[in-house]
């Protein structure tokens, strides 16, 4: 969090409380002793809102192209987004340095106002270097920490393994950290044992769960709303079916093209406003498709260029789209009116 003037008072629980200001948004909390939380990562940071997980641009040589990111982000800044998810799947992080990771975050952060959040994917497949990928993403600046679930050994991945691999980057992590649950990506779902355990814990504020399965969503808001707990949508989707059942927001991939469309679909939900929500959201189930389950990355990319960002190509071993896939892809647009 970025340091911010505050009132301070001792609990009940003889914890200090604290009152302060974050950004634009008021929270409170009882700062516990546990090691590694600072004053401000032990606060509750209200995540609620849209948020596109960006695109990496890249130059034909496959180096990262920084002046079409910077154009792109230059065009995200005047969407009403509650901020930008960095490094995120679409972000092509797998196939990253580390260094490039947080050199790219370090850009978003110094381009983005300072209104808007940047969630930065630090996930790893061991704890040890999760860990020191949140604290070198809190340094770029990043507003909260994005973890996916380790999965390469995903045999051995029980609900304790997850809930101890979490606690362990919670406890160290200077900023906020968001479970993220994708299973298409993993072959793993973070079980909702797992989820409601770790919302207890006062460094973990929510989760993106990008699964799709609308019960788990509600469950999960269910069992952890005494927790404070936040449950971000992994996809536009089922983007309205998630607001239905209490999700705060989204991390969109369909954002990165038709941003102002989720936004108001967002809005249309959060003001009650179903039947036009509804009408929107059969418009982007197909387009949102294409540039996830169906075409990927790819598809996202090329979808970018058509709306006027920059998505450039991706790197090697993901390829470009065939002719007969473009073909399918802008068909999935213009069928539903946005081309």
């Amino acid at each position: 969090f970025r340091a911010q003037t505050g009132r301070r008072l001792q609990s009940k629980s003889g914890g200090m409380l604290v009152i302060k200001h974050v950004g634009h948004i008021w929270r409170r909390g009882v700062i516990s002793g546990g090691r590694g939380l600072s004053v401000r990562a032990a606060q509750r940071l209200d995540i609620g809102g849209i948020y596109p997980p960006i695109a990496t641009p890249f130059t034909q040589e496959g180096d990262i192209d920084y002046q079409s990111l910077d154009e792109n982000l230059q065009k995200y800044g005047g969407i009403p987004f509650r901020g930008l998810v960095v490094q995120g799947s679409n972000g092509e992080y797998p196939y990253m340095t580390a260094e490039e990771r947080v050199d790219i975050v370090r850009r978003v952060k110094l381009a983005l106002p300072q209104t808007k959040l940047v969630m930065a994917g630090s996930g790893c497949e061991s704890t040890r270097a999760t860990v020191q990928m949140s604290e070198c993403m809190a340094s770029a600046g990043a507003d909260c920490v994005l973890v996916v679930t380790p999965s390469f050994y995903r045999g051995r991945m029980s609900s304790s393994a997850l809930i101890h691999h979490y606690t362990q980057v919670a406890d160290s992590s200077p900023v906020p950290v968001v479970l993220y649950n994708v299973p298409a990506n993993t072959s793993l779902d973070l079980p909702v044992d797992a989820v409601v355990h770790l919302s207890q814990h006062p460094n973990i504020v929510g989760i993106k769960d990008s699964g799709g399965d609308i019960t788990r969503i509600g469950l999960i808001v269910h069992k952890t709303r005494s927790q404070d707990f936040q449950v971000l949508a992994g996809s536009a989707g089922f983007l309205m079916a998630a607001y239905s059942v209490g999700a705060v927001g989204g991390v969109c991939a369909l954002a990165n093209v038709l941003g102002e469309q989720v936004c108001e679909l967002a809005h249309l939900c959060t003001s009650g406003q179903w039947e036009k929500a509804r009408d929107l959201q059969y418009r982007l189930i197909e387009p949102n498709t294409a540039v996830t389950r169906k075409f990927g990355v790819p598809g996202l990319k090329q979808a970018m260029e058509w709306f006027g960002y920059r998505g450039g190509i991706c790197r090697f071993p993901l390829q470009t789209l065939s002719k007969v896939e473009l073909e399918e892809l802008r068909a999935d647009f213009s069928s539903n009116g946005w081309l």
